[in-house]
């Protein structure tokens, strides 16, 4: 063995016997930090010798520093070998493995190598291989931050600073710092903000890398409501509200607000005291012993309610009922006269009572003979208070001696000398009223007028409706072109009360539509009424026949209190069916609903014929949506049945919206004409079902309707006749003016209120006629009627009843029925149905559709835009274009092509470039 320097290296070296070296101490890996070498060493015993291998190659024994000693408790020799590495010896060498060296040691027995140790140059780089990124979560959202330290030899520990203080996982279960030099913590806290840094040491140096900056923000939570706020009036309707806080928690590090709305309203209505009133004096009680009668009255028109006053005054009278002869205490208030004398003057006043009885029939006797025979129409005077319940008293003037000429039919009697009846006359539709008649008697005639003289020429204007028909049954009028306006024949000389019960009466109009996957609209043309059945709310494959119904017969549901019917009975059906989506229905209604005055409810009809409140227009609900416009009602709704709605008035400032009217006779063979006056509820189907029945018998529309405000402050209507052509017509002194009360007015939905009016020409040739109707509510609204009209049928214009149908075919199905094409609608939809960080989502869409309340209701649904496109589509099915919806998604700012620039048939995928890549 020869060693570096050409030295032979002695194979075996003598030892103890039997003993081959053991390493007390081996070489160790080691790093060479910048230029400084590093120290190698061995120790053996027993050793002869020791050298270094390095790379396989001997260390020259120069370089070796050896040290000698002896091992006290065996006696054997320990040999200690130290060798220098230098940074050039290790950057010169160029091999498959790091740099080496190994120790070799020699005893007589042998020799033992080390193991092998590497030495390698260390080094740390300055550059992070990833740096830490800030993150922003939520509280108890995890983070982690990433971290991957300089290349370096040794390779680098990583430590984490938190705002420059050491983290220490051992403390914190929830840090954890151990995989992959990554930064874990499970669940954010509030203190778990701030700025970290990953720090990378070797035995080099260390290196920092970029601060982190981590927010843990906390979303912005809604405390509990409070209670509802008393109601801020005393009296009348208000409202009342609550309250909630973002403030469970609240938003914190740029959390996001609370959504929703901080503060809800509700309508209230706070009863209002009323005083109480007196009824009417009760009858005066029998004469009692003590010459007293009382009459007695009771505080309950109305009784005192809600803290209001009891009635002021007495309860009880009582007065002298014998105009002071009677014995009081004994003691005579005049002369007394003997038994018989008191005896004979009784005997006398019953005589006398007699007497006057026997005189009072005679005379009763003798004025019906002379009637009978000087009469031209056998009954001069009908009592009308059988027909208008009686709104005057009668005045009656002294019958002058008739001559006897007058027996002759052919010659009319003087109409200013008979009995009068001074109060006006207001007759209900012609079905509503009893007539006195007699049915073996009028059966033959073509029809009837009955002359009130010195008063109304009264139209009773009977008529069968037009839409059904039935047979005449006894009592009935038969039928004729100029129902109601003849005379009464001489034979008739009894009057009495007619049934009519028995005459034909519409009760309902109807239509039908088979509707499916596409959906449709149903219309009832010239009513107001209409049901828009969304796309998709018919499962595929399914198909329904669905109907749409409007009550014009009696109303089903009886107002209680206050409470009026503000629009038909509208029943949808089948009951059965089921739909996935809301339906629309609209419903016109005739209340005016541009001031705070009403509180409007929506009733269903249940099965067992009740009537039950859906909710108030004002309420918020998600089981139904009530959008309320100034002449109709467009409610969504999941279920069909019969709906209405009924309207409280809170103060006497609600207003009913009247049609008031003005037809006449289409001609005239006689010098009487007719004019009848309506005033209906303001529905299209209310004014339809007078237009019915005037065009069947021969009437005919004078003057456009026109509005009335009719107000709940419990004044009466009156209607009269204006500026009549003097010397060409005539009309009675007094009897131009009829007066309805307050309560047939306000309810006047059950039946038309229907008043005529009769005027006579002087001459034949009299041919045009000019006057006004003047409809007034005494303290409230007034409404002027100009009538000009031409007798002669040949010269008459006609004035249109409808402008234009609503609808040519009353079901329309599939997209025709749409105004929004079906692709359109799938991209509103998808857009808009996503919440938007801006807010122009839904909820914008809703606003800007002027859609402000109840805006929980769309949120229950999968789709709420598409709910939305369907309340518009049934709000603009008369007047809508797609003019409006353009504008809103213009207003929010999410579409670049102007609707409103395309006309609905070009309306397709292509014009409207509508993505949600560029926004709607």
């Amino acid at each position: 063995m020869f060693s570096d320097s050409g030295e032979v290296l002695p194979d075996s070296i003598p030892s103890a016997p039997g003993t081959l070296p053991h390493f007390i101490e081996e070489p160790e890996d080691a790093y060479i930090i910048k230029s400084n070498p590093i120290a190698l060493r061995c120790k053996a015993r027993p050793a002869m010798q020791i050298f270094f291998k390095c790379n396989g190659e001997w260390v020259h024994q120069n370089e070796h520093v050896s040290e000698e000693s002896l091992d006290e408790s065996s006696g054997l020799k320990v040999r200690e070998v130290f060798i220098n590495v230098t940074r050039q010896q290790v950057e010169d060498f160029h091999g498959p493995e790091d740099y080496w060296c190994q120790c070799v040691a020699w005893s007589h027995l042998g020799t033992s190598k080390s193991r092998k140790a590497s030495v390698r140059i260390a080094y740390l780089r300055k550059n992070f291989e990833q740096d830490p990124q800030g993150r922003e979560v939520p509280i108890e959202g995890m983070i982690v931050l990433h971290c991957r330290p300089p290349e370096g030899v040794p390779a680098a520990e990583v430590e984490w600073l938190k705002n420059e203080e050491p983290i220490d996982s051992e403390q914190d279960e929830n840090i954890d710092t151990r995989a992959d030099h990554n930064l874990i913590i499970r669940q954010a806290r509030l203190s778990d903000s701030g700025n970290y840094t990953c720090m990378a040491a070797n035995i080099v140096a260390k290196r920092r890398s970029l601060s982190a900056t981590v927010v843990v923000y906390v979303n912005g939570g809604w405390s509990s409501w409070t209670e509802w706020s008393a109601c801020n009036v005393r009296c009348g309707r208000g409202w009342q509200k609550r309250s909630r806080t973002c403030t469970n928690p609240a938003p914190l590090n740029g959390g996001a607000f609370c959504e929703g709305m901080s503060v809800q309203k509700i309508t209230c209505t706070a009863l209002c005291p009323v005083d109480g009133s007196w009824e009417v004096w009760s009858e005066w009680s029998v004469c009692s012993p003590e010459c007293e009668h009382l009459r007695i009255r009771e505080c309950t028109a109305p009784p005192p309610r809600n803290g209001g006053k009891f009635c002021e005054g007495l309860s009880q009278e009582s007065e002298n009922c014998t105009d002071g002869l009677c014995i009081l205490d004994k003691k005579p208030l005049h002369e007394i006269k003997p038994q018989s004398i008191e005896n004979a003057s009784d005997i006398a006043l019953y005589s006398g009572l007699g007497a006057a009885v026997v005189a009072v029939a005679v005379l009763v006797i003798g004025v019906t003979l002379y009637r009978r025979s000087h009469s031209d129409y056998g009954v001069d005077v009908i009592d009308s208070s059988a027909l208008t319940g009686g709104f005057q008293t009668f005045n009656f003037k002294t019958v002058r001696q008739g001559n006897s000429l007058l027996l002759n039919p052919a010659m009319h009697p003087d109409l200013t000398v008979s009995r009068t009846y001074s109060g006006p006359i207001c007759l209900q539709d012609p079905l509503d009223k009893e007539l006195m008649t007699e049915s073996s008697l009028f059966n033959p005639l073509s029809d009837i007028k009955v002359k009130v003289q010195s008063s109304f020429m009264v139209s009773l204007g009977v008529s069968e409706r037009a839409e059904y028909h039935g047979k005449n049954h006894s009592g009935t009028f038969p039928h004729g072109n100029n129902r109601g306006f003849s005379t009464i024949h001489p034979r008739n000389k009894t009057p009495y009360i007619q049934n009519l019960s028995s005459l034909p009466t519409r009760t309902e109009l109807r239509t039908t539509g088979v509707f499916g996957h596409l959906g449709g609209r149903l219309v009832m043309p010239n009513t107001g009424v209409s049901l828009l059945i969304p796309h998709g709310a018919i499962p595929e494959e399914n198909s329904w026949e669905i109907y749409m119904s409007i009550n014009q017969g009696e109303p089903s549901l009886q107002s209680d209190g206050s409470e009026v019917l503000l629009s038909p009975e509208v029943t949808c059906g089948p009951p059965d069916m089921l739909v996935t989506t809301p339906f629309a229905l609209t419903i016109p209604h005739c209340a005016d609903v541009s001031s705070e005055h009403w509180n409007i409810h929506l009733k269903k009809r249940t099965q067992q014929g009740k009537w039950e409140e859906v909710m108030s227009v004002e309420d918020e609900s998600t089981s139904c949506y009530c959008l309320l416009d100034p002449f109709a009602c467009h409610v969504l709704l999941d279920s069909f049945g019969t709906y209405a709605l009924t309207g409280e008035p809170i103060t006497d400032c609600a207003v009913k919206q009247l049609k008031v009217a003005v037809f006449g006779c289409m001609s005239c063979n006689s010098l009487d004409y007719n004019l009848r006056v309506y005033c209906v509820d303001n529905t299209p189907c209310a004014f339809q079902e007078v237009v019915s029945d005037e065009r069947h018998q021969g009437g005919q529309l004078l003057e456009e309707p026109k509005l009335l405000h009719f107000k709940g402050n419990t004044f009466s209507l009156q209607i009269s006749v204006l500026d009549i052509p003097p010397f060409l017509w005539r009309i009675k002194p007094f009897t131009a003016c009829q007066e309805v009360p307050f309560s047939r007015v306000w309810s006047s939905n059950r039946q038309p209120l229907h008043c005529a009016f009769s005027l006579e020409r002087y001459t034949p040739t009299t041919t045009q006629l000019s006057c006004k109707i003047c409809i007034r509510q005494l303290k409230g609204h007034e409404q002027i009627l100009q009538v000009q009209t031409s007798i002669l049928e040949s010269e008459r214009e006609t004035i249109t009843f409808f402008a234009q149908e609503d609808s040519t075919f009353p079901a329309q199905t599939g997209p025709k029925a749409f105004k929004i094409p079906y692709s359109i609608r799938q991209r509103i939809c998808a857009t808009f149905d996503t919440p938007n960080a801006k807010g122009k989502d839904w909820q914008m869409l809703a606003q800007k559709n002027s859609i402000n309340r109840n805006l929980s209701y769309f949120a229950t649904q999968s789709s709420p835009s598409a709910v939305i496109l369907n309340l518009w589509e049934a709000r603009h099915q008369q007047d809508g274009d797609l003019d409006s919806l353009a504008c809103a998604l213009e207003e929010i700012g999410r579409t670049h092509t102007k609707l409103s620039n395309i006309t609905e048939p070009q309306l397709d995928d292509t014009d409207f470039n509508y993505s949600r890549q560029n926004g709607l």
